[in-house]
């Protein structure tokens, strides 16, 4: 059996891993539903639009609930009081997530125009929040928020509506939105495909802005480049060059490389902020003794190794199903496809 502290750094890389990977999947689907109502310029653009994550969206989010288990199992004391903080904003991401899901299923119930459009609203709905709560929840987690010698969440709603943690909301939803439109321009084509094109263009450039806002707050504001638990060297340098290059892939018509870009950009500027809070999970505002860490919010030794075997398992199985997933859908669509929802 190993010991404790590296079962407990395992654990937050693997954590880390699941947020990251949940990051870039679902972070282009929630783009493609906040896209939804204005690329689809009828009901068979907007089915088209939904048949490109359709068969992915659910699984997807498989990543999250993934994150949330390992986090439950192997650090309680940081679910816990990340849930209970966060809780009022986690119940309208959650309800969100409802809404978008049922939209999902219910939208091709009926032929009638305005359940299909009340229910694409849902879609964008349900992707909108979370884009924007996500962004929120991270800000807060690198700033910090109250949080007592007992690791009890002391403060309010309001407390994480802070300036900070709103500007990384916005930018992670603009993130989002180009990520999910480069997506579209990777999986669309002929009419739709233009029109994702050139929403894509023009997105980039307020995405990048507002990444580098908030990169430049994140140092005024957070001791997050102050106080490094792992310097990441040149990781970001790589996320600010993933999303430099995206423009330029975009001009010479390179749909599958600038995905990756986008997607890369998500990828490094997520494992640059889990670098940056090592062994940190969760910043006290209140006190830097009270901060929560791997070594005092984590599971047993015995918990950790069991979870450990099991993870060794099935992690393996579950991305070789995806990729499978992936590989089987991945033509592209357009309005004379066959469409589901």
């Amino acid at each position: 059996m190993m010991d404790l502290e590296t079962l407990q750094t395992i654990w937050f890389v693997l954590v880390a891993v699941l947020f990251t990977g949940f990051f870039f999947l679902e972070g282009f689907d929630y783009g493609v539903g906040i896209l939804l109502p204005f690329l689809g310029k009828d009901d068979r653009d907007r089915r088209t639009v939904i048949n490109t994550i359709g068969p992915f969206w659910d699984g997807n989010e498989v990543w999250l609930i993934t994150a949330g288990g390992a986090m439950f199992a192997a650090f309680p004391h940081w679910y816990a009081t990340l849930f209970s903080g966060f809780y009022l904003a986690l119940i309208l991401m959650l309800v969100a997530l409802i809404i978008r899901g049922v939209a999902f299923e219910f939208r091709s119930k009926s032929d009638n125009p305005t359940w299909r459009n009340l229910w694409d609203w849902g879609i964008f709905f349900g992707s909108a929040v979370p884009a924007l709560l996500w962004g929120i929840a991270l800000a807060n987690i690198i700033r910090g928020v109250p949080i007592d010698r007992n690791m009890n969440y002391v403060g309010g709603f309001l407390d994480l509506l802070n300036p900070y943690a709103l500007i990384c909301g916005i930018a992670s939803f603009s993130i989002f939105t180009l990520h999910g439109s480069v997506f579209l321009t990777l999986k669309t084509k002929d009419a739709l495909h233009e029109r994702a094109m050139s929403f894509a263009k023009k997105c980039w450039a307020p995405a990048t802005l507002l990444s580098f806002a908030f990169t430049v707050y994140t140092f005024l504001e957070t001791d997050l480049f102050a106080r490094l638990g792992i310097n990441p060297g040149i990781v970001p340098v790589f996320s600010v060059v993933a999303l430099a290059s995206v423009i330029v892939l975009l001009q010479n018509n390179a749909s599958g490389w600038a995905f990756a870009m986008t997607g890369a950009a998500i990828a490094f500027s997520t494992i640059t902020i889990f670098l940056g809070l090592f062994p940190r999970v969760m910043v006290s505002s209140l006190d830097p003794e009270w901060t929560l860490t791997i070594y005092n919010a984590s599971s047993s030794a015995y918990t950790l190794s069991i979870m450990s075997i099991v993870a060794l398992i099935f992690v393996p199985i579950v991305l070789i199903y995806q990729a499978w997933t992936y590989w089987i859908f991945r033509k592209r669509l357009g309005t004379d496809s066959e469409l589901e929802y």
